[in-house]
């Protein structure tokens, strides 16, 4: 036979704190930046920790008008290495939170 049902109101209050956490560490992410970069530091790209793109920045040396398709290589990798550290900032930040959810007894979460 199962424990007494869960207290509602105590789960309601919880998942409310969550959802505070949550929305204080999303705002947080989107405050945060963080840097990729390719080509040894020759191409390097800043975005916030939500994956928006800041900026890139590229060293002249990395310019050559016959291969600009090498630049371009480039800057494709610098966002994609600055998304992936911006995705593990964001499993660092909401991953306790998620996590949290099942403990309310929420299936699924």
């Amino acid at each position: 036979m199962a424990g007494p049902p869960p207290n509602m109101q105590q789960m309601l209050k919880q998942a409310q704190k969550m959802q505070q956490q949550m929305m204080e560490a999303q705002a947080k992410l989107a405050e945060t930046e963080v840097t990729g970069s390719a080509g040894g530091g020759l191409v390097s790209a800043t975005v916030t920790g939500t994956g928006d793109v800041l900026s890139v920045k590229i060293d002249p040396k990395a310019v050559d008008p016959d291969d600009v398709e090498s630049l371009e290589d480039l800057v494709v990798a610098a966002i994609r290495d600055a998304a992936s550290n911006a995705q593990e900032l964001q499993q660092q930040a909401m991953g306790p939170l998620a996590g949290g959810m099942g403990g309310l007894g929420l299936p699924g979460m």
